[in-house]
């Protein structure tokens, strides 16, 4: 049921959100050229890597440093990131990854691979479920660049302490992935979005 949500509800989306691609992505490329999208691979389900899209918020740059960002004051962000970021816009192009079947709208986030090598045998379980969009750790943590911002070592923090805590909070979902709980989590992700200031 929640694949055919999934499917009919991200289809809808990238038709009412495609003036919103086009918009930012021209601002994307007056800013900082092409391209328009951000591709990183992450782990799926099964330990399966695939290709994740988003809109790009960063400057161009290769691949190496750290996997995570430290809010507005990272200077690789756009000046037209720190608004795609605090409204989720760069989130939209994965709603391609949902059409082809990578993600959900609703599951554990997909993280790089660099960070699953680091997952105990117990964590490890939450690589059997479908990534998604968002999900309980996504709403709890939905200010983490302003939290890594203010550490010294934003990586390690993110390994010691972020990370344990969202796979906890993934395990809501994951032990009970009813229809409830799925659209539960959708409501509580417009409303951490609509409520940003």
């Amino acid at each position: 049921m929640t694949r055919l949500i999934d499917i009919l509800a991200s289809a809808l989306a990238l038709i009412v959100f495609s003036p919103v691609l086009l918009i930012f992505g021209l601002f994307i490329i007056l800013e900082d050229g092409w391209p328009i999208l951000f591709k990183q691979e992450r782990m799926g389900i099964g330990a399966k890597p695939f290709v994740m899209y988003k809109l790009r918020s960063m400057r161009n740059r290769k691949e190496g440093g750290m996997a995570i960002t430290v809010g507005n004051r990272d200077p690789r962000v756009l000046r037209v990131g720190g608004i795609i970021r605090k409204y989720k816009l760069d989130e939209i192009p994965q709603l391609w990854n949902v059409l082809k079947g990578d993600m959900s709208l609703v599951g554990p986030r997909p993280e790089v691979k660099r960070y699953t090598d680091l997952y105990n045998e117990k964590q490890m379980e939450v690589l059997n479920v479908r990534p998604g969009i968002t999900d309980f750790a996504s709403v709890s943590f939905r200010n983490e660049n302003e939290i890594l911002a203010k550490q010294s070592d934003p990586e390690q923090y993110y390994i010691d302490q972020i990370m344990p805590e969202k796979i906890e909070l993934n395990r809501r979902y994951i032990d009970n992935p009813s229809l409830g709980n799925y659209f539960l989590i959708l409501w509580l992700t417009l409303r951490a979005i609509f409520s940003s200031k």
